[in-house]
């Protein structure tokens, strides 16, 4: 299965290797931005936009919306999971 988190891109560090900066949910990683970047779209114009990155590529830009939307699943997600691994070990004792 594969996962793409939402990140902001918040700043360029190379723009000839189109490397950015990307904040995801409080994490910065360096990150490609090569699959986002084209004649329309520069590697400045990547500054603020919201990207789904996998395994270190910004592999698409995403909606400001849809990118919270999908935050707050993932939280809820990592909520439930939290509670389960609770249960489980309660459970067992």
């Amino acid at each position: 299965m594969c996962l793409g988190i939402p990140g902001q891109v918040i700043e360029i560090q190379d723009p000839v290797r189109k490397l950015g900066l990307v904040d995801i949910g409080g994490v910065r990683r360096i990150t490609n931005l090569m699959c986002v970047v084209d004649e329309d779209h520069p590697i400045e114009s990547c500054v603020g936009a919201w990207v789904l990155v996998h395994v270190g590529f910004a592999m698409s830009r995403i909606d400001p919306d849809e990118a919270q939307r999908t935050l707050d699943l993932l939280r809820e997600m990592g909520d439930l999971q939290s509670e389960l691994q609770t249960i489980e070990g309660k459970g067992t004792s």
